[in-house]
């Protein structure tokens, strides 16, 4: 018997160690093959991983800041800290304006507001300058600037510096702030006389940094006064008409002018207007250019965006092109992008166009970087009635090389609208939904027996069980059945070739209130394995003393409670600072879970505070228990053992591994997996797919199936059956024989299987620890 022990334990130990080769021998391959079928990069040129100060590998080469350029974001595109008289100003970025740190007093107009600004620019030798120090009026405000431009026109240039100045710290930018200062630059280009120039140019720079603003900042300024912004829209394609030849780019805006000699005839001109990409997202001189007599769009590897303007030469004689960097100034109502990139929007206007229908523009967008797939896109234009994107008189035409082609026939404000879908790692969902089908069922089956057999177990430790396996179940259901959001695209037709605005936002409560039931169990799982390693704890370490009064009803309580509360505040604490959409705000639009804000504001994301930080605190518990007890327990060295030295060791190998699953250890690898990228992360979301969608699976196997109560019903079970089947009276002797003999054969195995079954039990029995039934089941908690 003792041989077959030990053989039984040599072949065990070969099966795990052959399926933990060939598991690593297969990651190795896979990663092998894919570093070997990257692209090696030329001499001199970057690869990924080799962009410096913040810059992100994209589309092949490195996207930097705004604060350095070059390949790898190496060169210097700011100016640093300076001083300008009594005034001190930090890092400018080229081609913007700062603020001073030094602000008006508190007994002024504009409190909190810079003194100071200046400029910093690059010269035309290519050398990076700074400005002298425009200097604010304090106690003059935005309000105050437009009451002075309408008294009168005179002192435009005064009134456009210093809206400048004061919206130069968009961090600071309110809702109020940004609805003052268009109104005032509107007013600014409604002026007709020569010496308005300049001011006009300030002016196109302050609208510049106002789109610079946060996004629901200026999404509440447009809610408040939208027509304001609607006239800006316009005034600035009528501005974009009298710059001669000339152009204002700035790091958000960049208007363009192209006027017709008037030696130039014919019926009909195409005038090309093209943006080039540049080392980061801001536009920046240089980088547009406008050529005429061209058939069409021809974009290559360098162009950003393209758009064609076509009309008739006996009525436009001057055209106008503007790019915004962002759409905060089309505010739509229907759509709204599930990526993080913002929409670029570019403007074709001509004067004296007469019949707009004779008028023929095409664009081309190339496709923006981002880590969700492709799906689908829309050609739109901003329909002034409406106040939204509109695809009338607007068509979609083949895309190809990453660039996206639209032609419409009349002139307005264009735009392509881009639908993604998450980029899922293949075959990622097929594992996902495998995992968690074991895992439902192997948590229903622990729930039962757990449960039925509690009288016979004689443990004080199933509530705990019950509890963490109930929560987990749940989940797990819910994220089955629920997760994906059913409407995201009920108004959209599903054909990727029409020309459609697919909604993003539909309203789906829901979807809401399947992804508050996450947020709650996900925190109630962790929260019970906390509970459960405190228990062990207890049971283990503190052996002779016994458990705290009240014990399961506080331990219940805080199981229970601490998530209701926790998901309770963050739900509060979203709907009172944006109550008309709350819902968008806690949830994601295309699945039903936490939202993620911007890469940049994650620090604000819901996901952070209410999930990431509070299973970070209570795995870092379970973590520190579980080296407690692994150590001072389950490892713990005992010099009388000898001939069953084996047995013990396998015991305390399947009493780590029971400790580790309901502690949750392997969720680590989800917050190593927030520190890394590239193929490393690819390895570990397929290794964190496999542990924590079976984590059900594995308590059942680790908590029930080892247990002997289980082996001795499933056994009866067994016999059962075997009894059933002799009285099948249907079939041939031959055939009824021979199922016997394979019944016979298969129970007179079961006592070997019992004493197999010996060796996976949970606890682990020393001569300095001696544990009772009760407490050897608790090992499994």
């Amino acid at each position: 018997m003792a041989a077959c022990r030990v053989c039984d334990l040599r072949v065990l130990v070969a099966i795990v160690c052959g399926l933990l080769t060939a598991v690593t021998l297969g990651l190795t391959t896979w990663m092998a093959v894919k570093i070997l079928t990257e692209t090696p990069p030329s001499s001199g040129r970057p690869f990924k991983g080799d962009c410096r100060n913040g810059g992100t590998w994209q589309n092949g080469t490195c996207l930097c800041t705004e604060d350095w350029k070059g390949l790898r974001c190496t060169i210097i595109n700011f100016c640093p800290n300076s001083t300008s008289g009594n005034f001190t100003f930090g890092n400018i970025s080229v081609g913007r304006y700062g603020p001073s740190l030094e602000t008006c007093g508190r007994d002024t107009h504009n409190a909190g507001s810079p003194r100071a600004t200046r400029l910093c620019y690059l010269t035309e030798d290519g050398e990076i300058e700074l400005q002298n120090a425009t200097i604010a009026d304090c106690n003059t405000n935005l309000e105050t600037l437009g009451e002075q431009l309408s008294d009168s026109s005179e002192n435009a240039p005064t009134v456009s510096k210093q809206v400048l100045i004061l919206t130069s710290n968009i961090t600071n930018l309110e809702p109020q702030n940004i609805t003052s200062a268009t109104k005032v630059v509107g007013q600014i280009f409604n002026i007709t006389t020569n010496d308005s120039a300049q001011a006009k140019i300030d002016a196109v720079t302050t609208v510049s940094q106002l789109l610079g603003a946060k996004e629901e900042v200026f999404k509440k300024a447009v809610a408040e006064d939208e027509q304001v912004f609607s006239t800006l829209v316009t005034q600035m394609e009528t501005y974009s008409w009298s710059l001669g030849n000339n152009s204002v780019v700035n790091p958000n805006i960049a208007i363009q002018s192209f006027s017709l000699p008037p030696e130039d005839t014919g019926e009909s001109t195409g005038v090309l207007f093209t943006v080039d990409k540049g080392a980061s997202n801001s536009l920046v001189s240089g980088s547009t250019s406008v050529e005429s007599n061209k058939d069409g769009v021809h974009p290559n590897k360098t162009t950003e965006l393209q758009i064609w303007l076509n009309t008739p030469k006996s009525n436009a004689t001057s055209y106008g092109f503007i790019v915004y960097q962002n759409s905060k100034l089309f505010q739509s109502k229907i759509f709204k992008s599930t990526s993080n990139d913002s929409i670029r929007v570019v403007s074709s206007t001509a004067n004296n166009t007469g019949n707009k229908q004779n008028i023929s523009v095409q664009m081309a967008f190339r496709q923006q970087y981002t880590k969700k797939k492709f799906q689908s896109y829309a050609c739109v234009y901003w329909n002034t009635t409406k106040k939204d994107w509109d695809t009338d008189g607007c068509f979609k035409d083949v895309s190809r090389d990453k660039v996206l082609y639209c032609r419409c026939n009349h002139t307005t404000n264009f735009a392509v609208l881009l639908s993604f879908t998450e980029a899922n790692y293949p075959g990622l969902n097929e594992l996902t939904s495998v995992g968690c089908a074991l895992s439902i069922t192997g948590l229903i089956l622990t729930i039962i027996f757990q449960i039925v057999t509690r009288k016979v177990r004689k443990t004080s430790v199933t509530w705990v069980l019950v509890s963490l396996c109930t929560s987990m179940l749940i989940f797990n259901l819910l994220f089955v059945n629920g997760i994906e959001n059913k409407n995201k695209y009920e108004n959209g037709t599903g054909d990727a070739n029409k020309n459609e605005i697919k909604p993003e936002i539909l309203p789906n409560k829901t979807c809401t209130a399947i992804a508050i039931l996450l947020h709650y169990f996900l925190l109630a799982m962790f929260t019970w394995t906390g509970v459960s390693a405190v228990q062990l704890y207890f049971l283990l370490i503190r052996t002779m003393k016994p458990l705290p009064q009240r014990f399961t009803l506080y331990m219940s309580l805080i199981g229970w409670g601490v998530p209701a509360i926790m998901v309770a505040m963050t739900v509060g604490i979203i709907f009172s600072q944006d109550s008309s959409q709350w819902d968008l705000n806690y949830r994601q639009e295309e699945i039903c879970w936490l939202a993620l804000t911007k890469e940049n504001e994650f620090k604000r994301s819901p996901l952070l505070w209410s999930v990431v930080l509070p299973v970070a605190i209570i795995l870092t518990n379970n973590v520190v228990l579980y080296i407690i007890i692994i150590v001072k327990v389950v490892w713990k060295n005992d010099q009388n053992l000898t001939s069953t030295k084996k047995v013990s060791l396998l015991k305390k190998v399947f009493s780590t591994l029971s400790i580790a699953v309901i502690f949750g250890i392997t969720w680590i690898l989800g917050f190593v997996m927030l520190t890394h990228d590239g193929t490393f992360r690819d390895v570990l979301s397929y290794i964190f797919c496999i542990f924590n969608t079976t984590q059900g699976l594995q308590i059942f196997i680790l908590y029930t199936v080892r247990t002997k109560i289980f082996q001795n019903e499933a056994a009866k079970m067994l016999k059962l059956l075997s009894s059933s089947a002799d009285r099948v009276k249907l079939l041939p002797s031959k055939t009824r024989m021979r199922l016997r003999a394979r019944m016979y054969n298969m129970l007179s195995s079961f006592p070997a299987l019992n004493e197999r079954f010996r060796l996976l039990e949970p606890a682990v029995v020393t001569e300095e620890m001696t544990l009772s039934e009760s407490d050897q089941a608790s090992i499994s908690i």
